[in-house]
């Protein structure tokens, strides 16, 4: 059964960091490029940030660019998502995504194809 299963998430001061990690069952995801998401409550869900199929290219939301990294295992096929500096901001439910092919071209939209049931990351202030 394909899934993506998140986890890592939790309740974190401002200035703290959190790694977040997406653990992937099924060959559908080996090449395609994955992306994280969150949605904060009351607000739609916006892209953070996604890699290329074999890691070598990664795009990030520009709120988060500097702080978040994301990156993946090939030999798992397990996305992380390092989150540094994390505010009362960063407050959201976070989703693994997998897109719809290999690659990842900084400034076109990214979307998910299959998603995750998410995790919940809170920062107090």
């Amino acid at each position: 059964q394909e899934r993506l299963v998140e986890s890592g998430g939790g309740l974190v001061q401002s200035g703290d960091s959190l790694r977040l990690s997406c653990a992937t069952s099924g060959s559908r995801f080996t090449y395609r490029a994955m992306a994280w998401f969150r949605q904060a409550p009351g607000k739609e869900r916006e892209f953070v940030a996604a890699i290329s199929w074999n890691g070598d290219t990664t795009t990030y939301n520009p709120s988060v660019n500097g702080r978040f990294t994301i990156s993946r295992v090939q030999a798992t096929n397990s996305v992380f998502l390092q989150m540094t500096n994390l505010t009362s901001e960063d407050t959201a439910a976070y989703y693994c995504a997998a897109t719809s092919g290999p690659s990842v071209i900084p400034g076109r939209p990214i979307q998910g194809d299959f998603w995750g049931q998410g995790t919940q990351v809170t920062v107090s202030s």
